[in-house]
């Protein structure tokens, strides 16, 4: 599936030269699909390393509230939002141990573990038997699309306090409806529709934290990019691309580390 990366910086082409590259389109950028991950897209809290200019992860100009891709480092202002296709929609359900107790991603539990239904709620959180915190995880498998046209593949996990806002979401996409020519209505495919990804600040009397709000756009009206899109979810169903690792994504530490929600 072709994509381009979001733009940033714009450089200006000559003509030719642009007719060269567009002549060559994708000539050796075509790599095993084993090897290629899907990039997150997080919330920048008020603890996010990506703001503080000592560590390594710092993003130039990103403020609190904003959300930026984890493997390009692309950031989006959150009050402005940017565009979403939808295309594939799992839940995961993550091993963590505990913050007091060191931290650590330990893996992936099936959906049909029986230890899913065993756990014991303490505050916000849920244990396992172990010990450890198990953390559910509706990961939405998306195309970010920028005002000029060019997209990007993503996922935007939600968990914690985010999923009430994924819950939301996935019914109001199983609620839209079009109109057939002959006056019936159905369900148009999730890849059909495009959604406004935005952040807003919540707060409880544990703190203050900067959440997802998704709003409605309208339905995909270029052929070009629905085709995209389909291709994207296409390739998901068929287990050629993933997304990155919960260790890649940064979830060594913690759970929900890039959040750093307050609970």
């Amino acid at each position: 599936m072709a994509n381009a990366v979001a733009k940033k910086k714009k450089t200006d082409v000559s003509t030719d030269v642009m007719d060269d590259i567009l002549g060559m389109a994708g000539e050796g950028a075509s790599f095993d699909s084993s090897e290629m991950q899907i990039p997150f897209i997080r919330v920048l809290q008020a603890l996010s390393p990506q703001l503080n200019k000592k560590k390594a992860e710092y993003i130039e100009g990103a403020e609190q509230g904003d959300m930026f891709n984890n493997v390009t480092m692309q950031s989006w202002d959150g009050e402005d939002g940017v565009n979403i296709i939808p295309c594939f929609q799992t839940t995961k359900y993550l091993e963590f141990t505990p913050r007091d107790m060191g931290g650590g991603f330990r893996g992936e539990l099936a959906a049909n573990d029986p230890a899913i239904a065993q756990t014991t709620r303490v505050g916000s959180k849920e244990l396992l038997s172990n010990g450890n915190e198990l953390v559910k995880s509706d990961q939405h498998y998306c195309l970010v699309v920028e005002d000029d046209g060019s997209f990007q593949p993503a996922v935007v996990d939600m968990k914690s306090t985010q999923l009430k806002v994924s819950r939301r979401w996935k019914t109001q996409i199983a609620m839209q409806k079009v109109k057939r020519p002959d006056g019936s209505v159905v369900t148009p495919p999730v890849f059909a529709t495009i959604w406004k990804l935005k952040t807003v600040e919540e707060s409880n009397d544990q703190g203050t934290w900067n959440n997802y709000q998704v709003e409605k756009v309208g339905l995909v009206d270029n052929r070009d990019l629905l085709m995209e899109a389909k291709a994207f979810r296409d390739s998901i169903q068929a287990g050629e691309v993933k997304a990155m690792s919960e260790e890649g994504a940064g979830g060594t530490s913690a759970p929900v580390k890039d959040d750093e929600i307050p609970f």
